[in-house]
């Protein structure tokens, strides 16, 4: 290798290098003004590992310095005071930042003449409210990552449901699902109905943790969510799974048995709610007698309703399932017999009977 190519490889490698030092402070902008109910807000502010407290005071080790906007946490007193770093942003202004939506995002289009279906703040000039829309369109293209909490950001949600007059889809198919932000991050999915605390705070720091170049990129799926949160199913890490196995069904929602029977849609829902639990590692659907009704899948929830019903194939599982476990359950059940009894030696009587011999040697 001659001194001229080794020099421009250390060069790149030293702007490469360069490039990955990462950001010392970023601001995050949370517009909660899609079609919502502020609730996957309330739900994050539940999060204690890690809290969002510990990262706008920068107590986490490692990350940036953190500032949070965001109309519910907000120490602003409104108005144009809260607006004005999303109006410099807009303006290409303020860098880095993280733009942060929740609610799904109506379709001004199809509305014809005047109107608006959302919106959040006014344009100074004309004092007509700026949409959702406007908002999106203006701060996504300069966002260095774009985070959609909540199924209605993620994939349209409960308002984007068949019927709706909203139009309404989820921010990846607004922006389009090969979307790139300008830290060349596809948009981060985060789905839930609320979002499980945890699973939004974790995803979040690991994305700031990327902005302070301290780690890679997060891992998304096909779907833009993180996979080591939403790559397993309800059933996999649900406390009721061994019912399903043993063919032991639940027949109304008092029973602690599988609730396939009953409505629950965990054994193809990616979610990890029952294994994480919802707040301090407690709760989550099954686990507390509720069933899955799919809240972080894309076709949630036309594709899953009514949602007390049994599932399509609930009936053919459980049938095949049937014998097996039947027969699973009565040999459990014998074993069960030997497995609680103690050993003959554990008594008070006046010889050593376990088999223990003090002169024997190997």
């Amino acid at each position: 290798m001659t001194i001229e190519s080794g020099t421009r490889t250390w060069q790149q490698e030293s702007s490469r290098a360069e490039a990955r030092k990462g950001f010392d402070e970023v601001t995050i902008l949370w517009i909660s003004e899609g079609m919502s109910c502020d609730g996957d807000t309330v739900s994050m502010t539940a999060s204690g590992q890690p809290a969002i407290e510990d990262l706008v005071q920068g107590l986490i080790p490692g990350l940036p310095k953190v500032n949070l906007h965001n109309k519910v946490l907000s120490p602003s007193e409104g108005g144009e005071d809260f607006l004005r770093p999303f109006r410099a942003a807009a303006r290409g202004e303020l860098k880095p930042f993280i733009l942060v939506i929740e609610g799904s995002i109506p379709n001004q289009n199809i509305i014809e003449g005047e109107g608006y279906w959302t919106s959040f703040g006014n344009d100074l000039d004309t004092g007509e409210p700026l949409t959702l829309n406007w908002w999106i369109d203006h701060l996504a293209p300069h966002a260095w990552a774009v985070v959609a909490a909540g199924t209605c950001a993620t994939y349209g949600g409960i308002h984007a449901m068949a019927g709706n007059p909203t139009g309404c889809m989820g921010l990846a198919d607004y922006l389009g699902w090969d979307f790139k932000s300008e830290g060349a991050l596809p948009i981060v999915n985060v789905p839930g109905c609320p979002i499980q605390p945890e699973n939004f705070m974790e995803t979040l720091t690991w994305v700031l943790y990327h902005a302070a170049g301290a780690a890679p990129p997060p891992p998304l799926d096909e779907k833009l969510r993180p996979q080591w949160l939403f790559g397993k199913t309800v059933h996999e890490g649900c406390d009721r799974a061994a019912y399903y196995e043993q063919a032991d069904f639940a027949k109304d929602y008092n029973s602690p048995k599988c609730q396939v029977k009953v409505g629950c849609w965990g054994p193809i829902v990616n979610c990890n709610v029952p294994k994480r639990g919802w707040m301090s590692a407690v709760g989550g659907c099954p686990n507390v007698g509720g069933i899955c009704i799919a809240c972080t899948m894309p076709g949630f929830p036309d594709m899953f309703m009514p949602f007390m019903d049994e599932p399509t194939g609930g009936s053919l599982s459980s049938a095949l399932i049937r014998p097996y476990g039947a027969f699973i359950r009565r040999m459990r059940a014998i074993s069960n017999i030997p497995a609680n009894q103690e050993p003959k030696w554990h008594h008070n009587g006046p010889v050593l009977t376990s088999g223990y011999d003090p002169r024997w040697r190997p």
